[in-house]
């Protein structure tokens, strides 16, 4: 199942023929390189695609005249939010999260550091394995809230960015 966001307001929840667990049927007929024409429900729309980024599964679309920003996440992305890894984190981070309980093995940069997506923050053992927790985005290291040495539990934030 997909969710889809509109306009950060409105969330759908798409699977296969499925919206919001009621049948949905539509025609939709490409009628352009980014125009569309939609009939759903005896009504007629017409979308064009004003910006796509299919990386991160957002878009723009002018539908009859009206703009909306529209947002996709497949089921990898919805686990990788409930582990708090979210794949739209790319910009700037506020801060980590535990994905998994674990042991703090190593913290490996210092309030006041800058760091790029893909950097080493810290080191978390769980199931006797040793996990790098790398940045995923750009920030500065604000706080460090945990200590070489400490348990943490899913989800228990370890560092904030600015």
């Amino acid at each position: 199942m997909k969710k889809v966001r509109v306009n950060e307001q409105h969330l759908f929840e798409v699977d296969g023929d499925l919206v919001n667990g009621k049948a949905w049927a539509a025609n939709l007929i490409a009628t352009g390189d980014r125009f569309y024409h939609l009939l759903h429900d005896g009504r007629s729309y017409t979308i064009e695609v004003l910006q796509q980024d299919a990386a991160g599964k957002q878009c723009t679309l002018r539908i009859n005249g009206r703009t909306y920003e529209v947002g996709i996440q497949d089921p990898i992305d919805q686990l990788l939010d409930q582990m708090g890894l979210s794949s739209a984190a790319a910009g700037k981070m506020a801060q980590l999260q535990a994905p998994m309980p674990g042991l703090i093995l190593d913290i490996r940069v210092q309030a006041g550091d800058a760091v790029q997506k893909g950097d080493p923050l810290m080191v978390l053992e769980a199931m006797k394995m040793e996990n790098v927790l790398k940045a995923e985005g750009e920030g500065i290291v604000k706080n460090i809230l945990v200590a070489k040495g400490q348990n943490v539990e899913k989800g228990f934030v370890m560092m904030e960015f600015e």
